[in-house]
This record gives structure tokens, C-alpha cells and sequence, in this order.
């Protein structure tokens, strides 16, 4: 299940997300614009700039979150306008890229097994290239 705070204008397929996500645990999903995400970034990572997605997992236990997914909508504009796909497609890769990680998986440190179950959803619903493979090139 999907908590939303979108708090911005952008509207949000949370049915699209719901499927994908297909988990019984809570997941908090944060829409925000490019200040706010600044400002996240720079208080929880010590990053003094923006990003596209932030991921906060939990520890897991029973009747807790699962964690937290941040993502920047105004990043998320500029990338579905340069890589010439929906605003609604960005966010979803996002959210995808977010998840995995809220799940466990980290892309920096393993055998591309993260790559591999974000091709599989992204090809599952049918989206445009993953942020994984936009950022090896």
C-alpha cells in the first residue's frame, strides 16, 4: 500500500504505482519540488545539491513501513522533456529506482541484479529506459 503526500501539482498515477510496488507493507511516497529535495538531500546526506529520488528503507519488522520514497517533480519534468517520454512515465521510473532500493537493492555495490529486476519491471509495464541505464553512459 501506498501512503502519498504529493506536495505539488503534479498528478500522480498511484494505481500504476500500487501495481508495481505489489507489496502488503506501507510505502511512503513523498512528492516534492527541486528546493525541497535540496534540502532533503543535503540534511539526511550531507549532498549540497538536488537528486531525482531518495530512498529511506526501515529495519523490517512486523507492521512497520517498509520505508520511504522521495521524488523531485521538477527534475522529473526536465528528464521526461529531454528523453521525450510522459511526465507520468518519469515519475513511475523513478518510483521504480526508488523502490529497489527501499527493497534492498543497491546498484553501486552489486552484480547488476538491480539493473536486471529494474529492466524486468520496466519492460512488465511497458516504460521507457531506467534511470540505471541513462546514468551508465
Amino acid at each position: 500500500m501506498i501512503e502519498l503526500d504529493n506536495q505539488t501539482d503534479v498528478e500522480i498515477d498511484i494505481e500504476i504505482l500500487q501495481n508495481i510496488a505489489d507489496e502488503q507493507k506501507v510505502i511512503e511516497l513523498i512528492i516534492v519540488d527541486d528546493k525541497t529535495m535540496h534540502k532533503i538531500n543535503f540534511e539526511q546526506r550531507g549532498v549540497d545539491k538536488t537528486t531525482d529520488v531518495l530512498s529511506f528503507p526501515l529495519e523490517d519488522f512486523p507492521h512497520f513501513p517498509l520505508g520511504s520514497i522521495v521524488i523531485n517533480s521538477d527534475l522529473a519534468k526536465i528528464k521526461a522533456q529531454e528523453f521525450e517520454h510522459d511526465l507520468k512515465d518519469e515519475i513511475t521510473l523513478m518510483f521504480i529506482h526508488g523502490l529497489l532500493h527501499v527493497k534492498g537493492y543497491d546498484h553501486e555495490c552489486d552484480d547488476g541484479e538491480m539493473r536486471k529486476e529494474e529492466n524486468r519491471l520496466i519492460n512488465k509495464f511497458n516504460l521507457p529506459k531506467s534511470l540505471i541505464i541513462r546514468t551508465e553512459n
